[in-house]
C-alpha cells in the first residue's frame, strides 16, 4: 500500500519549506547543492524515451533507482550525521543532507503529481 498523492504533496511542502530555509541560513553555496539534486533524478530521462510516455524498458532500472525515496532518504541521514559529527550549526558539512532533502523533494512532488516509479515496460506506474 503506498502513500496518496495528498500525504506526498503535504510532505515535499513541508520539506521544501525547510530545503528554502536551509538555503536562507547557508546561502548561495547551498542553493547550487539543492537545485543540483532537485534536478538530478530527471537525468534519467535524458534521451530514455521510447515512445509517447514509456521509457526505453533498458532505462527503467535507473530512472526507478533515482526517483526512490528510499536512497534519498538514505543519503539525507547520512549527511545529517555527517553534518552533526563534523559540528553541527558551528561549520558543520551540511552539503550531503542538503543534497538529500533536494532529492526527497523532487520526488515527493513527482508522487504528488501522479508521477509513481516506472513499470518494466516503460509507463508510469500511477500514484492513487
Amino acid at each position: 500500500m503506498g502513500y496518496s498523492r495528498v500525504v506526498w504533496g503535504m510532505s515535499a511542502l513541508l520539506w521544501l519549506i525547510i530545503t528554502v530555509l536551509w538555503c536562507v541560513w547557508f546561502g548561495w553555496p547551498a542553493t547550487l547543492v539543492a537545485v543540483i539534486f532537485a534536478i538530478l533524478p530527471d537525468i534519467a530521462l535524458v534521451g530514455a524515451f521510447a515512445s509517447q510516455g514509456k521509457l526505453k524498458p533498458e532505462r527503467v532500472a535507473f530512472y526507478n533507482t533515482m526517483h526512490n525515496a528510499l536512497i534519498a532518504v538514505g543519503v539525507l541521514v547520512a549527511g545529517f550525521a555527517v553534518f552533526m559529527l563534523t559540528g553541527g550549526m558551528d561549520g558543520g558539512i551540511w552539503a550531503i543532507g542538503l543534497a538529500g532533502l533536494a532529492w526527497f523533494v523532487h520526488i515527493a512532488a513527482d508522487r504528488a503529481f501522479g508521477f509513481g516509479r516506472r513499470d518494466a515496460d516503460g509507463s508510469i506506474i500511477p500514484v492513487a
